[in-house]
């Protein structure tokens, strides 16, 4: 567990919460806490299913925990992380809901092969009965235990109507299988309805697994991104070197980094030099020198030299521990947007009841001499016409459909809300590096040194495509990659030496050649030929990238390096812009670059220069104007923004972290699967509402007919099996709905 000392006097701790089902429940837990005997606050986040607690010292955990376990829900007090007791208790909550769904469709599929096919069979409704009370009350108890808390509440959702109409199904079944003389003698049949029952239970249990299935998965992202921390360093001490746990490092300590090894700490450099690679912070993919007296952060990789730095923020106060608890935190800060479903049942459930006890009261007054029975068998009509199983198929069979066809066109959709929300989206945020350009650099322009002749150039070509071969920068690579289009033979280099932030120098038949910036020709005395310095200021300009190419005294070649942006990336902005919603860009780069990049794609709304948390900041500002935000990204930099954002789009080949945080994730990286994805959310939502129509229109025509608003009429009196073919018609038509989708282009 995770506790500290907020005031003198008291601890503020954060524990699991067991129990939770619904947004009712958190509001419940957090209120009861509130009110409990030496608790100053109670704060849940619901989507990590833990309490933030700030109690007095005189308080134990349990007392916190008995306090919650009289209303149905608990704490787990244990010496194991929050992380690592969330996890346990959402897989033991995903094996126990997995548990019910299979044991109660095990059970389900003999009832319903009697109640279908042998409903005639007398010894057919006893097995049913038997069978259908563990669907009920063991393997389905959650429904009924759920709706006992929202009524305690004053509220009903789903889980009320399946408790309401199952157990009221299972009511009038039971007493017509062991009492069937009492409609026997009232010249009726008397019909059991067992197998609605269970398939209720056993269908809605199903879709539930789907959803535990989803959030048991939701914590990989901080697990992931908690592993970018090493678990140990090498301190450097006043006569030797140790190797410590990471834990135990403090403030002002000298540490040692190695080549290849990650930064552990935030700090500065204290001695040598080396490339970081900081795309974890920046998203940029090209390393950035560190000399002495650069900053550090935890969480980098270093890619050539040794270091020696100073720490000067650890634990919770480095900028990866924050990336880390404000990913948290912005998980759990979208309060759960409460079901269509939900709201409607929140108004149906109790309009129901009251037209079945009207129902009831009506037949009681107005009755024949069949009084009680007409009143008994039309108040429990009106309840199973209006069973939920349409309800609860509405939504998700459209969505699963809808996720299907995301999947076919290289759209993968994680997340219903985000796929229901995506069609509301009125502003979407892109990163720059690797969402609107590729994230790889590559070379634009090359001038060659125009005293040279072909025969020269080519061979100059197969000297710098064997230099840069030996170099793993990202800017040797590019060179390399764009040498090797013209099939050269290269040729190896006998010496080869690497200045951090200048370049290379390199030996071939006896002559030096150098490969790098600027510096490294002025130090080197090689004067840049007049020809190459406007073009040298116009590119720079651009913020591209210039690589010199020279031997001794003279220099032979410029390449301007830069990241391309996407096939596909402007039409895509293009598309969303004139679609009307509005294109914003952030990047980690420097302004000139992505003035340049923004000019490119048509994008008028930039920010330059931002942090990670900066991200994070600028959805919330957006979001303050009551925009539906939609965030692009593709790294470790974006995940907080990712996080925050109504609706969250990952670019396939970014990092894994991005990929967990985000709810949808395009494969092919292509800007232009984001239109689609939004026409899919548009093509889905209409099938939900279209499905919600079919789902009340039996209601809306059956209910009064159930109630007997025709006996007057014609003496017809709806049957209760009659009513469940009408139930079972309408899940019927709420599917085929759904199916169409697979049809439609988006």
């Amino acid at each position: 567990m995770e506790s500290s000392t907020a005031t003198k006097g008291t601890h503020t701790q954060t524990f699991p919460v067991t129990g939770m089902t619904c947004a009712a429940c958190a509001s419940s837990v957090e209120t009861i806490l509130s009110f409990t005997d030496g608790v100053k606050s109670a704060s849940v986040n619901f989507a990590n299913n833990t309490v933030q607690v700030e109690y007095e010292e005189g308080i134990t955990p349990q007392a916190l925990n008995d306090a919650l376990q009289d209303v149905g829900y608990g704490l787990i007090i244990s010496d194991k992380s929050i992380q690592e007791s969330v996890e346990e208790e959402q897989e033991r909550h995903y094996q126990e809901v997995k548990k019910q769904t299979i044991g109660a469709a095990i059970l389900t599929i003999p009832v319903f092969v009697l109640g279908m096919f042998f409903m005639d069979w007398t010894p057919g409704r006893w097995i049913s009965l038997v069978l259908t009370i563990p669907v009920l009350f063991y393997f389905g108890k959650h429904f009924f235990i759920n709706a006992w808390k929202q009524a305690k509440n004053r509220k009903a959702n789903m889980d009320t109507l399946v408790a309401l109409s199952t157990g009221i199904a299972f009511l009038f079944s039971a007493f017509n299988t062991i009492f069937p003389q009492f409609l026997i003698q009232q010249g009726m049949e008397p019909h059991v309805y067992f197998e609605a029952a269970t398939v209720i239970i056993t269908f809605i249990s199903f879709g539930k697994l789907l959803e535990e299935k989803a959030k048991s998965s939701t914590s990989s992202s901080l697990k992931k991104l908690i592993g970018l921390k090493p678990k140990t360093l090498t301190r450097i001490g006043d006569e030797k070197n140790e190797e410590i746990p990471i834990e135990e490092v403090q403030l002002g300590d000298r540490i040692l980094v190695k080549p290849g090894e990650k930064i552990p700490v935030d700090g500065k450099v204290i001695s040598g030099s080396s490339f970081v690679d900081e795309s974890m912070i920046s998203g940029e993919p090209i390393p950035v020198q560190k000399e002495t007296g650069e900053k550090l952060f935890a969480g980098t990789i270093n890619q050539q030299g040794s270091l020696q730095m100073q720490a000067t923020a650890v634990g919770a106060s480095t900028i990866l521990a924050q990336i880390i608890q404000r990913v948290q935190e912005a998980q759990g800060s979208k309060a759960p947007v409460q079901k269509l479903v939900d709201k409607i049942a929140g108004i149906f459930v109790p309009t129901v009841i009251l037209i079945s006890i009207s129902t009831f009261a009506i037949w009681m007054m107005v009755g024949s001499e069949n009084g009680l029975t007409h009143a008994l068998l039309a108040s429990i009509a009106v309840l199973v016409i209006a069973c939920p199983c349409a309800l609860g198929l509405a939504t998700p069979t459209a969505v699963m459909v809808g996720m299907g066809k995301g999947a076919e066109n290289n759209i993968l959709i994680r997340d219903a809300e985000s796929l229901e929300l995506a069609q509301k989206i009125d502003t979407i945020i892109l990163d720059k590096t690797g969402t609107i350009t590729e994230g790889k650099p590559r070379v634009e322009d090359v001038l060659w040194n125009q005293d040279l002749n072909k025969v020269e150039i080519q061979r100059f070509s197969r000297i710098l495509l064997g230099i840069e071969s030996k170099s793993e920068h990202p800017l040797a690579k590019a060179i390399s990659l764009d040498l090797e289009k013209q099939d050269l033979q290269p040729l190896s280099p006998t010496g080869f030496e690497s200045f951090s932030g200048k370049g290379v120098v390199a030996s071939i038949d006896q002559d030096s050649f150098f490969v790098g910036n600027q510096k490294l020709l002025e130090e080197n005395s090689v004067e840049i030929p007049k020809p190459f310095q406007p073009f040298a200021r116009e590119k720079a300009k651009d913020g591209k990238t210039l690589v010199y190419f020279a031997k001794k005294g003279q220099a032979l070649a410029l390449f301007t390096i830069s990241d391309q942006i996407k096939t596909g990336s402007k039409e895509a902005i293009q598309s969303l812009q004139n679609s009307g919603i509005e294109v914003h860009m952030l990047t980690g780069d420097q302004e000139i670059a992505a003035q340049y990049i923004a000019k490119e794609a048509g994008i008028k709304h930039i920010k330059a220069g931002v942090l990670p948390s900066e991200k994070g900041d600028y959805v919330k500002e957006l979001q303050k104007q009551d925009r539906i935000v939609a965030m692009v990204g593709d790294g470790i930099n974006d995940s907080e923004a990712l996080a925050l954002a109504d609706v969250s789009i990952a670019m396939g080949h970014g990092s894994d972290i991005a990929m967990d945080v985000a709810k949808i994730t395009l494969i092919t990286s292509d800007l232009r699967k984001i239109p689609q994805a939004i026409n899919l959310s548009k093509l889905t939502v209409r099938g939900i509402k279209q499905n919600l129509f079919w789902a009340f229109i039996y209601n809306v025509i059956g209910i009064p007919i159930a109630a007997g608003i025709l006996y007057p009429i014609n003496g017809f009196l709806l049957d209760p099996m009659i009513a469940g073919a009408a139930m079972a018609f309408s899940s019927v038509s709420v599917v085929s709905n759904s199916l169409l989708l697979k049809r439609k282009r988006i």
